[in-house]
């Protein structure tokens, strides 16, 4: 079993840096949609399908979109454990590093840019797609999203690393530093997996609390 053979290496807290990015997003989209309906008398059974061209149209801003900044973090491992809550930031002061390491950014605001706009383009599509309902199916046709009105602030968030061995092969996990959430990938059998993380989570948890602050860098 894992929980019984793997050996934790090391667990570290960190200071991720991440771009914050607000943007607005105007779309338009067209859908092509169904509604099927059957029904039977004595000799035949009847299907009947509907076609329809729906029209959405809108605009959607949007506050603290996160993107890693740091090429060392993976990006799926850090989306994974969101969201932050950016109203508990506090200005920078060196003093809360003290004990923690602290990544600065290697990749910067503008090489950000493409994967924020790809979070926010993809956020649009599915808010716009919730409001096309009654439908049998929802297939989009044509998507327009122009952003506009980006702009990008540059924040610590805290990040706690665990890194463990099992059968030779090396796993990470990461945990939220402000909300315990734990995330990672687990080579163990699925009846195990709720125990392993409620044990691993407190594990973490014991030596995780103190680095809780969201620092905000001008």
């Amino acid at each position: 079993m894992f929980k019984d053979q793997n050996h934790i290496d090391e667990i570290k807290g960190i200071y991720v840096p991440f771009w914050i990015f607000d943007a607005d997003a105007d779309a338009n989209i067209r859908y092509k949609a169904t509604r099927v309906r059957t029904w039977s008398d004595a000799d035949y059974n009847y299907t009947e399908t509907s076609f329809f061209s729906v029209v959405r149209g809108g605009s959607i801003g949007f506050e603290k979109v996160p993107v890693d900044g740091s090429s060392k973090m993976p990006d799926d491992l850090m989306e994974s454990i969101e969201p932050f809550d950016f109203s508990e930031a506090v200005d920078f002061q060196t003093a809360y590093l003290a004990g923690y390491l602290a990544d600065k950014y290697d990749v910067d605001a503008q090489q950000s840019i493409s994967r924020a706009n790809t979070r926010i383009k993809k956020s649009t599509a599915d808010a716009f797609a919730t409001t096309v309902q009654g439908y049998s199916t929802v297939t989009p046709e044509s998507t327009s999203i122009k952003l506009h009105s980006a702009y990008a602030k540059y924040a610590l968030y805290p990040v706690w690393l665990l890194n463990t061995t099992w059968n030779g092969k090396k796993y990470t996990f990461a945990m939220n530093g402000q909300t315990g959430k734990l995330v990672g990938d687990l080579p163990l059998d699925k009846s195990a997996y709720k125990k392993w993380m409620i044990g691993l989570t407190a594990i973490v948890s014991a030596v995780a609390f103190t680095a809780s602050y969201l620092i905000w860098l001008l």
